[in-house]
């Protein structure tokens, strides 16, 4: 089996409503629908995110598709290094080991679902098989204001989630306010995480701890800037409440210095920051060695991540209880098969063929005339 051709096509799912973070708005998920052909027929998909121009992204995965075209996709690892040389370190930057990975990340999910389908086996099955049957997941509440967001929680708590989990680092008086009338909606047994995107001094990180302590905080999610895993060590020495590594930890060498200098509770990292299934199972096994649990983290995505990362999460020890699932922002979903809507907080594991999804290409079209007339999410 041999590739035969790999095409790109941006495309732009709109939100049903706009998702506030500490960084922003955004309006919609706006991906790289990767298709990897073959000569036998079988066609394997994958999705890059489109950040900051899925145009852009797409030329640089063509670029790397020109290495593929007739060799095997069982070469998936080797395809991915001589991708990352020709295309970074061969030309002079040298060192792009975040961007490639989530330039390359569909290129590599559309390998894995090809060589999936080609002995007729779930991902998960060539990566040494499921250790659990069932992913579960935090219900991620949003909202522009304190109420809006306590009420999306409570909606997410009778849905049956377990742990809810949302965005601060907008201001202090409205992270304190919107932690409270969370907590407040979902009661005192429901576990709660909130994530300030980076947005917090080592003093502001001290004051709002104190005060987010009564409300029996769990997690909170990369308070300070990722570029120094000192300062994250340093609140997490000091502080009363577990913290979690987001935007600091992409790669396994990142991995290993959190870890090294055990500066998070918690690592949350996905398929778009390392660059696909088999960096992901990389950093997880890294995280595993040092004791620290991996959770899934969700971008501005479709249905097809979701399958690949149900399929890779399916087979790590060390997964969290609570991983972030992002369909529900979607306006309408490209993948039409299974359903993947959690029900009470979790999906089963995906046993499909690949990566276990088929697409509804109706709405693909409908994704590729909206990015084509609308172009920019920010």
């Amino acid at each position: 089996m041999r590739i035969t051709d790999v095409k790109t096509t941006p495309l732009l799912v709109p939100y049903t409503r706009p998702y506030y973070w500490a960084q922003g708005v955004i309006h919609g998920a706006e991906v790289v629908l990767v298709e990897v052909h073959t000569d036998n027929g079988l066609v394997g998909y994958g999705e890059s995110i489109g950040s900051p121009s899925a145009a852009s992204i797409a030329a640089y995965l063509q670029e790397a598709a020109r290495n593929c075209i007739g060799r095997s996709p069982f070469e998936n690892t080797r395809l991915m290094a001589e991708g990352y040389q020709r295309l970074f370190q061969g030309l002079g930057t040298c060192s792009s080991p975040r961007f490639s990975g989530q330039v390359f990340s569909g290129l590599e999910m559309a390998l894995w679902d090809v060589m999936g389908k080609a002995v007729g086996q779930p991902v998960h099955a060539l990566f040494g098989g499921a250790v659990r049957d069932e992913i579960r997941y935090f219900g991620f509440a949003q909202g522009e204001t304190a109420a809006e967001v306590a009420a999306d929680a409570s909606n997410l708590a009778e849905k049956g989630f377990e742990v809810i989990y949302f965005k601060v680092g907008r201001s202090d008086n409205l992270d304190l306010e919107t932690a409270r009338a969370v907590r407040e909606a979902i009661g005192p047994d429901l576990r709660m995480r909130v994530d300030p995107n980076e947005h917090w001094t080592p003093i502001q990180f001290g004051r709002m701890t104190r005060q987010l302590l009564p409300l029996d905080v769990e997690v909170i999610e990369q308070p300070t800037h990722c570029e120094s895993v000192s300062a994250l060590a340093q609140m997490r020495r000091t502080s009363p409440i577990p913290i979690s590594a987001d935007q600091s930890v992409f790669t396994p060498f990142e991995t290993f210095d959190v870890c090294r200098q055990q500066a998070a509770d918690l690592i949350v990292v996905g398929l778009h920051e390392t660059g696909g299934l088999t960096r992901l199972s990389k950093v997880a096994h890294i995280a595993e060695a040092a004791g620290v649990n991996i959770c899934i983290h969700g971008l501005y995505e479709t249905g097809i991540t979701t399958a690949a990362s149900n399929q890779i999460a399916a087979t790590i020890p060390n997964l969290d209880d609570a991983n972030q699932h992002m369909t529900r922002f979607l306006e309408w979903d490209i993948v039409t098969k299974p359903d993947l809507t959690p029900r009470n907080g979790g999906l089963p594991v995906l046993d499909g063929p690949g990566l276990g999804f088929e697409l509804d290409w109706e709405a693909v079209e409908r994704a590729k005339k909206n990015f084509e007339t609308n172009r920019r999410v920010v």
